[in-house]
């Protein structure tokens, strides 16, 4: 098969950093003392990077663009990808360079604290960028790098986005500090939000229904706030106002949706390390199959609620079978 058919067969694209996560599973987050580590695991990590290999491991067609070293973890990162069918031709790999990596600290009550090394990432330029590659996909996914040459080269790559190509932004914590301002250039083109109660308040200042209503105005079409084991949301007005109990919250311009969690005790938490970024999946998979947002929701959540399973994002990711299984299950539809 030649490049250009691989390329144009290409549904989803990612960008953002690559790491290898260092996952400590410790009885609490500490502000200062001692604790006991429980568990351990180191597994391949960053979040578009986590979204695009879920997607892969869906049967979507997907691609990455990024950058590891030329060490072990570089290796793991590729193959990691490879095993799962993601398109890695697009992925550099830097001489010299060490692999990004991240301390995650996970405690019982779901808290995390995570530590940032950029190592390669910090190395990304825009003629790593094949602008070619990235504008044939239909979806481009992206996330956060933690260094601010980085940031610049996204806002650049946003003047040269083909208007076809539909932006996914998954901010995290990093980028949504920054603010509405700083992110303006990107949220313009953003088809789709994915950020979490937190990051809403830091990126607007706002609550949820409000923050969304902003983003909505910044040029977002699609918001998803993810809310972890969920919490009360007031919606509507008037006669149609309610009160529910959420697990994410997701407006357009038309509509707004509260997804209510399904009750499905899968087995016990694990570790919520990447939930978000499962969300993601499951969410994009329902887009690209032609979902309606409630249904790409549900979707969402029941990713999310197997990658939680299991120590590390990825492990825990469904195959198709088990995401139609459940969703079958749960709502009784086919999907």
């Amino acid at each position: 098969m030649d490049k250009s058919n691989t390329m144009s067969n290409i549904e989803i694209t990612g960008l953002g950093a690559l790491n290898i996560d260092h996952l400590y599973k410790v009885e609490r987050i500490l502000d200062d003392g001692e604790a006991v580590v429980n568990e351990t695991k180191s597994s391949p990590g960053g979040s578009a990077a986590n979204t695009i290999y879920g997607l892969a491991k869906l049967g979507v067609s997907t691609g990455f663009t990024g950058v590891v070293g030329d060490d072990a973890e570089g290796k793991i990162l590729m193959q990691d990808f490879q095993k799962a069918g993601v398109d890695t031709p697009q992925i550099r790999v830097k001489p010299g360079a060490k692999t990004g990596s991240v301390i995650c600290l996970s405690d019982r009550l779901g808290r995390r604290s995570l530590y940032i090394t950029p190592g390669a990432n910090n190395l990304l330029t825009m003629d790593d960028l094949d602008l070619t590659y990235i504008n044939q996909a239909r979806m481009l996914h992206l996330s956060s790098f933690a260094d601010d040459r980085q940031f610049k080269i996204l806002l650049e790559l946003m003047h040269r986005l083909d208007l076809s190509t539909k932006l996914s932004f998954a901010p995290g914590a990093l980028y949504a500090s920054k603010g509405l301002k700083a992110l303006a250039p990107i949220l313009t083109k953003t088809h789709i939000l994915f950020i979490n109660r937190d990051e809403i308040k830091q990126l607007t200042g706002e609550d949820i229904t409000n923050g969304a209503e902003n983003c909505l105005k910044q040029g977002c079409s699609i918001i998803v706030v993810t809310l972890g084991k969920g919490i009360r949301l007031e919606l509507g007005k008037g006669t149609s106002h309610r009160t529910v109990t959420a697990i994410g919250y997701i407006r357009d311009t038309e509509t707004e949706h509260a997804i209510q969690s399904s009750n499905q005790d899968i087995v016990s938490q694990a570790d919520t390390t990447g939930a978000g970024d499962a969300f993601a999946t499951g969410f994009l998979y329902g887009l690209l199959k032609g979902k309606g947002l409630k249904e790409c929701g549900r979707l969402g959540d029941i990713v999310a609620r197997f990658s939680i399973t299991k120590l590390g994002t990825r492990q825990g990711f469904p195959t198709l079978n088990q995401l139609a299984q459940r969703y079958q299950e749960l709502y009784s539809e086919q999907l």
